[in-house]
C-alpha cells in the first residue's frame, strides 16, 4: 500500500519526531518502502539581502550540510536498511515545500510528529495541521 513515504523532521528540534521514528519505520518494514528524510530550512530573503549574496550563499551550504550530517545520524534510529533512507534538504516555507516534495517524488504517504496542541497552534495552526490540510495524499500525524 504504502511503497514512499515522506517524513518531515526538524533537525534542530528533535523531539516533534522521535516517536514519528518508530511510526514511519513500522509502516516501512510493513510495507517494505522506502522512506526519505526532509528538512527544510527558512529561506533567506534575497531580495532584502542584495549585498550579501556570496554570504547568504556560504550560510545556506554550511545549513545544508550540517542538515545532511544530523539527517545522516538520524537513520540509525529506524530498523530498516539505510539504503532504503534518503535525505532531501530544502529551503523556504515548510508546509509549500512539503506538499510540493509529496507531488513532485509521488510519494504514497506523509508521516509528521506534533506537539500536543496549545493556544498558539489553535489560534495560528501548526507546521502538522497545515500540511494534514493541504496534502493529497494520507497525512499521518503522531503525537
Amino acid at each position: 500500500m504504502y511503497k514512499k513515504i515522506l517524513m518531515p523532521v526538524d533537525v534542530f528540534e528533535m523531539d516533534l519526531s522521535d516517536k514519528a521514528v518508530s511510526h514511519a519505520a513500522n509502516l516501512a518494514k510493513a510495507e517494505g518502502a522506502s522512506i526519505t528524510l526532509v528538512n527544510i530550512l527558512p529561506g533567506s530573503s534575497r531580495s532584502l539581502l542584495r549585498g550579501f549574496n556570496a554570504d547568504i550563499r556560504k550560510f545556506e551550504a554550511y545549513m545544508t550540510a550540517e542538515s545532511e550530517k544530523k539527517m545522516t545520524d538520524l537513520k540509525r534510529l529506524f530498523d530498516i536498511a539505510p539504503e532504503d533512507i534518503h535525505c532531501v534538504v530544502r529551503f523556504g516555507n515548510v508546509r509549500d515545500e512539503i506538499i510540493k516534495l509529496s507531488k513532485e517524488g509521488e510519494y504514497d504517504v506523509i508521516v509528521i510528529g506534533s506537539k500536543n496542541p496549545s493556544i498558539t497552534t489553535h489560534l495560528l495552526g501548526s507546521n502538522a495541521e497545515s500540511i494534514l490540510r493541504y496534502a493529497s495524499i494520507p497525512v499521518l500525524v503522531v503525537r
